[in-house]
């Protein structure tokens, strides 16, 4: 089952500095963001959930080296009934159209 990571901050830089401490540090795939709201960016982070937790700890921490964190959060095992919203998250070439929380 794979779990949900989300990194939110405040600028692009330190979006990219969270992306890029979480692939560093842990077998996950960092899948998306999405511009919030002016300056705020969240990053979208899948995997099992304790590379997921450490992606998102190392994140969070680059993040706040770089700039402004918002917010970390891992849902462990998201319900199935958001599956479509998680597949969302992914590139075309990655959701395959299975379930991403099987």
């Amino acid at each position: 089952m794979q779990s949900l990571g989300m990194i939110e901050t405040y600028g692009l830089p330190a979006l990219i500095a969270a992306a890029d401490a979480a692939a560093k540090t842990a077998d996950v795939r960092v899948t998306a963001y999405e511009k919030i709201d002016a300056g705020i960016v969240t990053l979208y982070i899948l995997g099992d959930v304790a590379a997921v937790k450490a992606a998102v700890d190392a994140g969070g921490q680059a993040a706040r080296a770089v700039g402004k964190l918002l917010g970390v959060h891992v849902i462990a095992r998201p319900d199935g009934s958001i599956a479509s919203f998680i597949a969302s998250l992914m590139p075309p070439d990655l959701a395959g159209g299975g379930d991403p929380t099987a």
